[in-house]
């Protein structure tokens, strides 16, 4: 008696015999075609996905669960999904053990149950608990929202929060500029400041641009918001900083 075995990617092993077989070994073969195991019946198994009930970020990284997309513009018109602004925010529902910098052990800069904002681009999206959530590194988190305006946001590392200048509506010499002619504009007033950055040796290094100071920076640097009454504001790293003014 001979017993063969059909194996395959999510397929079970099926196993079946045949005494005429025996006495014949070298003319055995295995085909596709149905007409060559008429009663043979392989069924594929069913694929059953675990149900995670826990995700736990690794070193630096942040688990944030995203705020829900606006579907409708300020001025109450629907948005169809490819013109939804993409979320920007979320609630910090986890973190990781923190990172280690020379001889120190820094722990992430952010509690669970924090409202922050992030680069809009940085990690990874993941589906958890029938919903939307994203794995960060903590150095992609631009800074941590005190009140539901952004005028409060408390920046993160080398980050700087600036109030940016009101652009101008006319050219010097007296022309009215349209929309879509205005300079963006490049000068604002420093509302807050991070602790600063992380050095080789894991201290801070504060950040030499202060709170209500003046500044230029580059014109496409940071990342734009806008305040509940409308003001405009910019968070970007210190080094976009290019010079203070007075």
């Amino acid at each position: 008696m001979s017993s063969v075995q059909l194996t395959g990617a999510g397929v079970a092993a099926v196993a079946f015999t045949n005494k005429g077989l025996a006495s014949t070994p070298s003319a055995l073969r295995v085909s596709s075609s149905r007409r060559s195991f008429r009663s043979l019946v392989v069924r594929a198994a069913t694929v059953v996905t675990p149900k995670y009930t826990s995700l736990k970020p690794l070193g630096d990284r942040v688990l944030v669960k995203l705020s829900a997309v606006e579907e409708k513009s300020v001025g109450g018109i629907l948005l169809p999904s490819t013109a939804q602004t993409k979320p920007q925010g979320g609630e910090v529902v986890a973190v990781g053990a923190g990172k280690t910098i020379g001889d120190k052990k820094i722990e992430v800069g952010v509690q669970t149950g924090a409202q922050v904002v992030y680069s809009k681009y940085a990690g990874t999206e993941v589906e958890f608990n029938d919903a939307k959530h994203l794995i960060l590194k903590e150095d992609d988190i631009i800074g941590v929202l005190e009140t539901d305006d952004v005028k409060d946001m408390k920046p993160l590392n080398d980050r700087v929060l600036i109030k940016v200048a009101e652009v101008e509506d006319k050219t010097p010499g007296g022309l009215i500029l349209t929309e879509t002619t205005k300079e963006k504009p490049s000068i604002g007033t420093v509302v807050a400041v991070g602790p600063g950055r992380l050095d080789e040796e894991g201290n801070r290094e504060p950040l030499s641009v202060p709170a209500g100071s003046t500044v230029l920076y580059s014109k496409y640097a940071g990342s734009e918001f806008k305040g509940a009454d409308g003001t405009g504001y910019i968070v970007l790293k210190a080094s976009d900083v290019m010079a203070v003014l007075s």
